[in-house]
């Protein structure tokens, strides 16, 4: 084969190491700072919201604001990096998340800082899906295991350790420093980018962007979290109103189905999703969302408002969680290279991932921390082999003009499971403290009408009061933790029976579905 005729890595798509590791430098400086903003706030957030006069229902919508803006906006920005190009959206979500940081810090109502929170999500949105669509449109699965490694090690980083370096900002500084921290690390990863990202140029034609089906499918992901944020304090579980919120996802998800499979360029590409490894690989992905996420936003919580521990030192105890996700997910992706098998790996993850969850399901207020820290590690370990594997598994099976659209997909559903997750948790948490501090308060003689015996009414800003009623308050919310993450183990039995289940199809060699054969390439020669 001549040289003329001969394809070159760089026309198929394909990078050196060298060059995979500068682009990667790049991609991972984003998502690390992206990452961490969620993270870093969960330590601080029970002070943003005494500072600002939340509730515990605020608090929990903090959180949920973004991970919503992020699951709704994944598969649009993963569709539009297929379409158009992957560096510009790139450095426009960085831009996005630098504003909504500017604005979170400023802030001076709970409300703002909901809406800051979402802009920070749909740029966390578009990061994820682009570092993701990116290294499948440049690194062929068989390699990719090595880099996924690194890049699930920088996601239990980031999602781990924001929670240690926000305690100690908001004991040193201000919690308004936790948002203003990542603004230069944002303007930092963006000058990498411009600097270090090439692509090759993937011309598309007649573009024709499926706004009605995005909208229907950001319709589908928020009505259930906006259903459990209400039911059970609002009305009724079983009542008109969760009637409505039922038959309305029903509406919304039904034609969302067929919309995405009549229109020619679909946000979530229906037809990728028929094959068995994507079905079962979605299940997988929900419970993991609701460990990744839940996992930390609930633990430094617990650290704080069940034990009475700083921030600082809060983030110092999730220090188990950090260490195990991070040499699981890193050392996961080192085996899934060599051996060019997924499965074991993540059969073993999953185990591991329940066993954690289900010790932390035994948590109350006289819980010994070595104990928790134990549990910790397990979940963590687990965590680690399943994040990005599960991505893997799914790559494998498209083709790179789909990878984009199917990874998206993925994390659309991970982050769904997260936001849905914390949604529900939170809803249980707030209705089982305001129970048990109501029942406290009867028995303190106080008539149940205490701050904090609502459901999710009370103010978080908890030295202030009275030391019998701050230690009420402690007592219930560690007796009502171990719960939470008791329904996150039920959950996470689906992603163990979806890995048990899932084919594992050998990894191949090729970024394209089906690379240039020597003979058609000799073919093509002859045609010449």
């Amino acid at each position: 084969m001549s040289a003329e005729t001969a394809p070159t890595k760089a026309e198929a798509g394909e990078l050196s190491h060298r060059e995979v590791l500068e682009v990667m430098l790049g991609l991972l400086a984003a998502l690390f700072t992206a990452l961490i903003s969620n993270t870093i706030v969960s330590t601080a957030l029970p002070t943003i919201m005494a500072d600002l006069h939340g509730t515990q229902r605020q608090y929990t919508w903090v959180i949920t604001s973004s991970l919503l803006a992020m699951t709704i906006s994944t598969p649009i920005w993963g569709k539009l990096s297929d379409l158009f190009d992957k560096k510009l959206l790139t450095q426009i979500a960085i831009v996005m998340f630098v504003a909504g940081s500017v604005t979170a810090g400023f802030t001076q109502s709970v409300s703002l800082l909901m809406v800051a929170r979402a802009v920070q999500g749909l740029a966390m949105g578009g990061l994820t899906a682009m570092v993701q669509s990116i290294m499948g449109t440049i690194i062929a699965p068989r390699q990719r295991g090595r880099y996924a490694g690194y890049m699930g090690a920088v996601m239990a980083v980031a999602t781990v350790s924001g929670p240690l370096l926000g305690g100690i900002i908001t004991d040193n500084l201000n919690w308004r420093w936790c948002f203003y921290v990542c603004v230069p690390l944002a303007i930092i990863a963006l000058i990498l980018l411009a600097w270090k990202l090439r692509l090759p140029a993937m011309p598309r034609k007649h573009v024709r962007i499926d706004y009605f089906g995005g909208f229907l499918l950001a319709v589908a992901a928020a009505l259930p979290m906006l259903w459990v944020t209400f039911a059970g304090s609002d009305y009724d579980w079983i009542s008109w109103q969760s009637g409505a919120y039922l038959i309305g996802f029903l509406i919304a998800a039904t034609l969302a189905v067929i919309v995405e499979l009549r229109v020619s360029n679909p946000m979530v590409p229906i037809r990728v999703l028929r094959n068995s490894t994507t079905a079962l690989m979605i299940v997988a992905s929900l419970a993991v969302g609701v460990a990744m996420f839940g996992a930390v936003i609930f633990l430094t919580q617990y650290f704080q408002l069940a034990v009475g521990n700083t921030p600082t030192k809060a983030g110092l105890m999730t220090i188990p969680l950090i260490v195990s996700q991070m040499l699981s997910a890193t050392i996961g992706g080192q085996i899934v290279t060599r051996t060019g098998r997924w499965k074991p790996i993540m059969l073993f993850g999953s185990i591991l991932m329940l066993i954690g969850l289900g010790g932390l399901g035994t948590l109350d207020h006289t819980t010994p921390y070595w104990q928790v820290a134990v549990f910790m590690a397990a979940m963590g370990l687990g965590v680690g082999t399943l994040i990005q594997n599960i991505v893997l598994a799914v790559q494998n099976t498209v083709d790179v003009k789909d990878v984009g659209a199917a990874s998206a997909t993925i994390s659309f559903f991970r982050s769904l499971g997260g936001a849905i997750g914390v949604s529900v948790l939170g809803a249980v948490l707030t209705k089982q403290v305001g129970d048990k501090i109501a029942s406290g308060m009867q028995k303190l003689g106080m008539g149940g009408s205490g701050a904090g015996a609502n459901s999710g009414g009370g103010n978080l800003d908890i030295g202030s009061l009275p030391a019998p009623i701050q230690t009420l308050i402690h007592h219930s919310y560690g007796d009502a933790f171990g719960n939470i993450f008791l329904i996150a183990a039920i959950v996470s039995i689906a992603t163990l029976l979806a890995v048990v289940f899932v084919r594992e199809v050998p990894l191949r060699t090729t970024v394209e579905m089906k690379a240039r054969s020597t003979e058609g390439s000799e073919k093509e020669k002859v045609a010449r």
